[in-house]
């Protein structure tokens, strides 16, 4: 089994590099963002909570993020590994992944993170703003916020997982096609 945790700024291209991850290894992509959709779209029991939440401005605690993750790789219980996209974003949620994976005898094998300069990245959000309808990747400051955010968040992430020797950055920047080739070296190696 392989368990990859996929890290990236926005606009890094973590979302077009799951699709082909998860094809060509043949992984179950969980992704945080759909997991959260779906959970209020069909107003689950969780969904419910989440909404309170968001609804009161709050920040979704970390045992409510894990629970609905925990639920969606319940799901999957055949599965030859997971591709686990925007989880986790804390020290307090990837020790919760470490705790739960270890119950099934599994556990993260590799974190993997798209590595690009900002100034790209941010050109490539305004660009991608101008026909995704996204607000979020129309306004710049916001994109630097996010940026900020992310670094603030996975710096400790990147550590945590270093020193476990399962942190690999990827260089983010070039064609898909050689992005694709130079994540699909890591893994091969792990």
């Amino acid at each position: 089994m392989i368990n990859i945790v996929l890290f990236g700024k926005p606009g890094a291209g973590k979302g077009t590099q799951a699709e082909f991850l998860k094809e060509k290894y043949n992984l179950t992509h969980i992704s945080t963002g759909d997991v959260f959709r779906y959970n209020l779209k069909n107003n689950t029991e969780l969904g419910k909570l989440v909404r309170g939440y968001m609804d009161a401005g709050d920040l979704v605690p970390d045992e409510l993020t894990i629970k609905m993750l925990q639920e969606e790789v319940e799901k999957h219980p055949d599965t030859k590994g997971f591709l686990f996209d925007g989880f986790p974003r804390t020290l307090d949620q990837a020790s919760a992944l470490d705790r739960f994976l270890a119950t099934k005898n599994w556990e993260v094998t590799a974190t993997v993170a798209l590595e690009a300069d900002n100034e790209i990245l941010i050109q490539r959000l305004l660009e991608r703003g101008k026909t995704s309808g996204r607000i979020d990747d129309q306004d710049e400051e916001k994109i630097r916020n996010r940026y900020q955010e992310y670094n603030e968040k996975t710096a400790p992430l990147m550590e945590y997982y270093n020193k476990q020797n399962k942190f690999h950055p990827v260089n983010g920047i070039g064609s898909i096609a050689e992005i694709t080739e130079r994540l699909s070296q890591v893994i091969e190696k792990l």
